[in-house]
């Protein structure tokens, strides 16, 4: 499989979408932000349509406008946490807008253009090419080294707002550097499984590392490496089986995990009336 220099960039590249994916995605999972992960996959496709319709690559618009809404929502919300009503203003209004650039993508558009579309539509992992595969490599890599560099005082702003303040903690910039953190996972990750599949790679693996552990650090760790498994996964099975698309399978991965940990939950060896339930993540301080 490894022959094939297209899988050998998949790998590359899936590897460290995946690992900044798990990391900034247990997060948003921890925060109760998982609508703003679905917001911003539709900000991807409207970015990438007004990059298109632009002229410019769609990469250009694809960043820029996922890191901007990310930043916005913090911006607006209370205390830079993008609260529900925040995020469903953004929606609507990136909505909106998408509309506005999908006439004008269609109205002037090659084929060429057409494809790029489609491609952050549906992701195009198997279409990167070597030097693709290692920006994203990269860019992967340094927003999982940016959100490890603010995970502490990112955990204790989650859990409790008030205390981390009160201890000198600058929730607000913390809360809008996560928000720009996922803001690019977001974008890039679009490459990957497509900016329609993008919220399972978020919170599949995050859900399912919050249900295994009331640890925080090892949900953290757990995330991401549910998440790189998934996408392994993935990309083998749509290797082996050709008709099977990788975007699909990487999240058809971790969505099982997800499942099997809620099923274990609830049904497993330790019955649910012997197992300790979790209510709170244990505590940081």
């Amino acid at each position: 499989m490894l022959a094939h220099e297209f899988m050998r960039n998949a790998f590359l590249a899936g590897t460290f979408v995946a690992l900044a994916c798990g990391l900034v995605g247990y997060f948003v999972v921890v925060r109760a932000e998982v609508f703003a992960g679905d917001a911003l996959s539709h900000v991807a496709f409207t970015g990438a349509l007004a990059g298109a319709a632009a002229g410019l690559d769609v990469r250009v618009g694809l960043f820029a406008a996922t890191m901007l809404v990310a930043l916005g929502m913090g911006a607006a919300g209370d205390r830079a946490r993008a609260d529900d009503a925040v995020i469903g203003s953004f929606f609507a209004w990136v909505l909106g807008l998408g509309v506005l650039f999908l006439s004008i993508f269609t109205s002037s558009s090659s084929g060429e253009n057409g494809t790029a579309g489609v491609r952050v539509l549906f992701g195009s992992i198997f279409g990167l090419s070597v030097s693709d595969a290692r920006l994203a490599a990269l860019l992967g890599a340094l927003a999982a080294a940016a959100l490890l560099l603010i995970a502490r005082p990112l955990l204790f702003a989650s859990l409790d707002l008030e205390v981390a303040r009160a201890q000198g903690v600058r929730v607000r910039l913390v809360g809008l550097l996560f928000l720009g953190v996922l803001g690019v996972v977001a974008a890039e990750a679009s490459q990957a499984v497509g900016a329609l599949l993008l919220l399972g790679l978020l919170a599949a693996p995050a859900g399912t590392a919050y249900r295994l552990s009331g640890n925080p650090y090892v949900g953290l760790a757990l995330s991401a490496g549910l998440a790189v498994l998934s996408t392994w996964g993935g990309l083998t099975l749509s290797y082996v089986v050709p008709s099977l698309p990788p975007s699909s399978m990487i999240v058809s991965f971790a969505a099982l995990m997800y499942v099997a940990a809620a099923a274990q939950a609830r049904y497993g060896i330790v019955g649910p009336s012997k197992r300790p339930r979790r209510r709170k993540l244990e505590s940081v301080s």
